[in-house]
């Protein structure tokens, strides 16, 4: 909530004729008067009401230009002259330094469950790749998982339960279809390749980004963000040539899922452009949760069958409670690390997210190669770190905005 503080500083005289004050009242116009926004935060510049004196004038009509009439003030007082100003006071702005303190700490924390949660996901998702050869159960599994606990976020009043239309669900599906095959795509890749290769390929993102902005939105990359794009690729490149673990359907996988999960940025864009549409980032995602396990379900029965029973697993050597714990960690773990990133992104702007999120696939794949003692030769360890450096000044060259052609 705001206060309007009234602020008194000599400068000019009050007028003693009728004023006239203009006020932007023209929707088109991007200089109206705003106390607040959306969240109940502060709006941090305040638009200027102009004043000017008009003894002619003493209508109290609005007229075509959008001048009113004021009274003079009463009783008139003659002084050397007080300036009357209106003032945004947001509730922050007594805001102790202990606060202040208080808030980073919450935001270092929420990066380091992030960091935690996406790095027990990947050991423990691997670990279940590799013992139950079918990625489209695993995929299910954590689906699944995740539909489970959104029903209970809303049942329990831990998060408010949306009110969806029929309308938003039509433009929620195609989100809904490519998020399913990113992470389909993402655990094949998992399955037949090292997470650290996997990764690496990951960072190939910002380049299916571009492009498809380009092909899509219509929007054409800087050549600042051109340049950055020359790393990524390169560095791949020189890391997949040098791959230990290096199989073609581990590599095209992990390319499918950069393809979908950034074709699910795009069509967020394209589809949920109306104001009446959109949603909070965590209902987006817990919508497209529980559309992806019914998506998902049928084409998990007819082509992988039900393979995730305590008999079959028995029957196929495999450690049943060994199996079914570490799943469901990976699953919990898959959900816990992306209602986290929402959070952040709540928090930071776009472009911090992107560089925490770099900094992530790091942590990610140092992790991996020492916990899974992934061989990683000088070239292959070169490669990557040229690809995530890559990522790392994509990030920063996004804030680079082109300049304005002079008309």
């Amino acid at each position: 909530m705001q206060s309007t503080a009234i602020s008194f500083s000599p400068s000019i005289s009050l007028p003693k004729k009728p004023s006239l004050c203009r006020f932007n009242i023209n929707p088109l116009s991007s200089q109206s008067c705003r106390f607040g926004s959306l969240n109940g935060s502060a709006t941090r510049k305040n638009n200027p009401i102009r004043c000017s004196s008009d003894s002619s004038s003493s209508s109290s009509k609005l007229n075509r230009n959008g001048w009113i009439s004021v009274p003079p003030p009463v009783p008139e007082r003659d002084s050397e002259g007080l300036e009357v100003r209106a003032m945004s006071v947001s509730e922050s702005a007594g805001e102790t330094p202990k606060s202040k303190l208080t808030e980073t700490l919450v935001l270092g924390s929420l990066f380091g469950l992030w960091y935690l949660f996406n790095i027990y996901f990947n050991i423990y998702n691997k670990q279940v790749l590799k013992a139950f050869h079918y990625p489209v159960t695993v995929t299910l599994v954590q689906f699944t998982v995740g539909s489970v606990l959104v029903i209970l976020m809303w049942t329990l009043n831990l998060y408010k339960r949306p009110k969806i239309s029929g309308a938003q669900l039509v433009a929620i599906f195609p989100l809904a279809m490519v998020h399913t095959l990113g992470n389909l795509f993402t655990n094949m890749s998992l399955g037949k390749v090292a997470v650290s290769f996997t990764h690496t390929i990951k960072a190939m993102e910002p380049f299916f980004s571009v492009v498809l902005s380009a092909m899509f939105l219509g929007e054409f990359p800087t050549i600042w963000v051109l340049s950055s794009l020359v790393p990524i690729v390169g560095g791949v490149g020189l890391a997949s040539m040098t791959e230990a673990s290096f199989n073609w359907a581990g590599f095209w996988s992990a390319m499918a899922s950069n393809l979908t999960n950034q074709s699910r940025n795009v069509l967020s864009k394209k589809f949920m452009v109306r104001k009446e549409d959109s949603l909070d980032n965590i209902t987006l995602f817990s919508i497209i949760t529980i559309m992806s396990f019914f998506l998902l379900a049928p084409y998990a029965f007819f082509t992988e069958g039900v393979k995730f029973t305590p008999a079959y697993l028995e029957a196929a050597g495999i450690n049943v409670n060994q199996l079914y714990t570490r799943s469901f960690i990976a699953a919990l773990c898959f959900h816990a690390y992306q209602q986290v990133s929402y959070m952040i992104l709540q928090r930071v702007s776009p472009v911090t997210h992107s560089v925490g999120n770099c900094v992530k696939r790091v942590v990610v794949i140092v992790t991996s190669v020492l916990f899974f003692r992934t061989p990683v030769s000088p070239i292959n360890g070169l490669g990557t770190g040229v690809a995530l450096a890559g990522v790392f000044l994509y990030s920063r060259v996004k804030r680079i905005k082109p300049k304005a052609k002079a008309e």
